[in-house]
């Protein structure tokens, strides 16, 4: 019988110092060495209770690792709201995804990595690279995402040969196209640029489409190895399946994971079909994804799909990002909460606006019952809204 293989902590260094990892990944997708974990290299505390949690001294199982068809990376998720999770992602899943990508935006070709490669998102940047036999380049992120740090690496990348790609989360996207110049200029020139990691709102999809940008917005998660519905549709290798007009959205395809570490039979896989805990219906031939199933908010007795009514507030003059959620109301149940970063603080949108354009795009119930405006959103993982943080924000407001 085989030895099992161990799992090892893969710490990423952020920005240019994620290029490091290469090698390590190469022989992981080859399966050579051991699988990874990759963990934040600049965030020892966070990145040791993963280690503990999801290592731990054991090796993987050998439902876990089956000799066949080798346990690439195992990827944490969620984190940062519960016990974490160690998605187990072989190097086929990885591959397929990749490759689909590739074959999806019109061939392989020279990757800029914008974001944190210990998440999926940027970590498949790094893989796609690898696969195309390219070399990629990073952003200089050391402090914080800047547009003309992004325009000195877009440079590097740009003077290779062959197509040119990167991803982006709608937070990095937004402040590109906010601060014009040499960013934007040189977003302009990739041939893609896919945008994942938290949902696009619709009014930044098509404000970027007119600023040139060749903007693909992307839906999927760490158990797809990343994205595997692009622009509405699924890709070449992907299936998608709702059960009813609105329900919970399912997918299948040979990117899936094959389950979590220590659960190898976790109810999320259930007869080669990941039950995302997201809720989406179709729009004629597109999939449009109404937001997570535990988001959903109850309040009188009518179901409000945050998205929705996120969507209907990023679309109105004068807002840059949104966020809705629903906090405990003694009338209500839960109160729909709106908080809304504006285009000029100085001058923010009317809170009656905003509310009167759910109302009529939506329905009277998820009309907001308060607008709170911020500076910004408070962010977590790759550039998702953290929305727990925020309701502890807002119940005090």
């Amino acid at each position: 019988m085989p030895k099992a293989r161990d799992l090892q902590p893969l710490p990423v260094p952020p920005g240019t110092g994620a290029l490091t990892v290469l090698p390590a990944l190469t022989r992981a997708l080859g399966g050579d060495g051991p699988a990874l974990l990759p963990v934040a290299g600049d965030r020892a505390v966070e990145s040791q209770r993963l280690i503990d949690a999801l290592i731990g001294g054991t090796a993987l199982t050998a439902d876990e690792d089956p000799t066949n068809d080798p346990t690439a990376l195992v990827i944490a998720t969620s984190g940062s709201t519960g016990a974490p999770k160690g998605v187990l992602l072989a190097a086929s899943a990885l591959r397929a995804s990749a490759e689909a990508t590739h074959r999806h935006l019109g061939g392989p070709g020279n990757w800029l990595l914008a974001m944190p490669a210990h998440h999926v998102a940027g970590i498949q940047v790094l893989v796609r690279a690898v696969l195309a036999g390219t070399r990629p380049h990073a952003v200089d992120t050391s402090d914080g995402f800047r547009p003309d740090r992004f325009a000195a690496a877009a440079r590097q990348v740009l003077a290779a040969d062959g197509p040119h790609y990167t991803a982006l989360v709608p937070t990095q996207l937004s402040r590109l196209l906010n601060a014009g110049g040499d960013g934007l200029a040189a977003l302009r020139k990739f041939a893609a640029v896919l945008l994942g990691g938290a949902a696009t709102p619709p009014a930044l999809r098509q404000r970027a489409r007119d600023c040139g940008v060749r903007v693909t917005t992307t839906y999927g998660m760490s158990e797809t190895s990343g994205g595997c519905v692009y622009d509405g549709q699924p890709l070449d290798i992907a299936k998608v399946r709702i059960d009813g007009s609105t329900g919970p959205i399912q997918l299948a395809g040979p990117m899936l994971a094959r389950g979590y570490r220590h659960q190898p039979t976790a109810a999320a896989f259930t007869d080669g079909w990941f039950q995302t805990g997201d809720l989406g219906c179709w729009q004629r031939d597109r999939l449009e994804v109404l937001g997570r199933t535990d988001d959903m908010i109850i309040t009188g007795g009518v179901n409000v799909a945050p998205l929705s009514v996120e969507r209907v507030i990023t679309e109105q003059a004068g807002v840059r990002e949104a966020c809705v959620l629903g906090v405990p109301d003694p009338e209500w149940g839960q109160a729909v909460v709106a908080a809304v970063v504006p285009t000029d603080p100085a001058e923010p949108p009317s809170p009656d606006a905003l509310r009167n354009a759910v109302r009529e795009r939506l329905n009277a119930a998820a009309a907001p019952k308060r607008i709170v405006f911020l500076p910004e959103l408070p962010l977590r993982g790759p550039g998702k809204p953290d929305r727990r943080a925020l309701a502890t924000r807002l119940a005090g407001c």
